[in-house]
C-alpha cells in the first residue's frame, strides 16, 4: 500500500506547478524545455523535496551538480503557486490541478538558491532560462570537487557523486558538513549498489543519458546503502533514507541527512 499510495500522488502532480517550472526554458531552447519537462514532471525526487517538507524556510540552499538549474526553477514555481492559490488566483481556472495540492504542506521561501554544474552546455541553458527571472538564485560553472561552499541551510545532490572517486565523495562530504549551519540538511540521493538488477539498470540508464547529453561516459564510482549511511553518520549526521524511484525501475534512495 505504501508504495501504490507513492505511485497515486506521482501521478497527482499539479499540471499548474510542472507549467511554471518549466516555461522559463522555452527561450533556451527546445531541448533545455523538453529536458525540463521529462525530468521535472517523471523523477519523483522533485515532487518529493516539496509533499515532505524537505527544504526548510527561509533556507539558503545550495545545490551540487545542479544541471540547468531546474530545482530552482523548481522551487521558486511552487512558492508562486502557493501563493497564487493561497489569493485565490488560479489562472482562471477552476480545476484542482491549477492550485496547489492542499495535502502538501507550504513550499518553502527561499532566502537564496546556489547551484554548482561542471559542464558549460548546462549552465548555458540554467542561464539563459533564469537570469531574466531575476530570481535569488546564481548558477556557476565549477567542479564540486574543488569549488568554495558557501554558509548554507540546505544543499542538495540528487545522483552526481557516483561520478567522483570515493576519496573525493568523502571530501566532498566533509566539506557539505563544514557549509551547513547547525540545524542543517543533506538531502542525498543515491543508488544502492546492493539492490541487483534495479541497480544495474539504474546504471545502464545513467550511462545512456549521459550519452545522449554529449557528455563523456564516465566510470561510476557506488556504495551501498548501507556504506552511504555510515559515511554520513561518521560525519556527525542523523539518517533518514526514503525510497526515490517510485513509478521508475531504479535503486534510488533519498537521504535526509539531519545535523543537530
Amino acid at each position: 500500500m505504501p508504495l501504490l499510495h507513492e505511485y497515486l500522488a506521482l501521478n497527482a502532480l499539479p499540471a499548474a506547478l510542472l507549467d511554471r517550472a518549466c516555461a522559463p526554458y522555452r527561450p533556451a531552447g527546445r531541448f533545455a524545455w523538453r529536458f525540463a519537462r521529462g525530468k521535472l514532471g517523471g523523477d519523483p525526487a522533485f515532487q518529493g523535496l516539496l509533499r515532505h517538507g524537505l527544504i526548510p524556510d527561509q533556507a539558503r540552499v545550495l545545490d551540487l551538480g545542479c544541471g540547468q538549474g531546474l530545482l530552482a526553477s523548481w522551487l521558486m514555481a511552487a512558492r508562486a503557486l502557493y501563493e497564487a492559490t493561497q489569493k485565490g488566483e488560479k489562472g482562471g481556472a477552476k480545476q484542482e490541478e491549477s492550485a496547489w495540492p492542499t495535502q502538501w504542506p507550504a513550499p518553502p521561501h527561499i532566502a537564496h538558491f546556489h547551484g554548482i554544474e561542471l559542464m558549460p552546455r548546462e549552465v548555458a541553458r540554467a542561464s539563459a532560462a533564469l537570469a531574466p527571472l531575476k530570481l535569488p538564485a546564481r548558477i556557476t560553472q565549477g567542479d564540486i570537487c574543488e569549488t568554495p561552499f558557501e554558509p548554507c541551510d540546505a544543499v542538495v545532490i540528487l545522483d552526481v557523486l557516483h561520478y567522483i572517486d570515493i576519496a573525493a565523495q568523502d571530501a566532498v562530504l566533509t566539506r557539505v558538513r563544514e557549509a551547513l549551519s547547525p540545524h542543517g540538511v543533506l538531502l542525498l540521493r543515491v543508488g544502492d549498489a546492493s539492490a541487483g538488477l534495479p541497480f544495474m539498470i539504474s546504471n545502464w540508464v545513467d550511462h545512456v543519458v549521459t550519452f545522449v547529453r554529449r557528455h563523456r561516459v564516465p566510470r561510476l564510482y557506488c556504495r551501498s546503502l548501507s556504506e552511504w549511511q555510515a559515511v554520513l553518520r561518521q560525519l556527525g549526521f542523523q539518517v533518514r533514507p526514503m525510497p526515490m524511484s517510485t513509478g521508475t525501475p531504479f535503486a534510488n534512495v533519498l537521504l535526509v541527512a539531519q545535523l543537530g
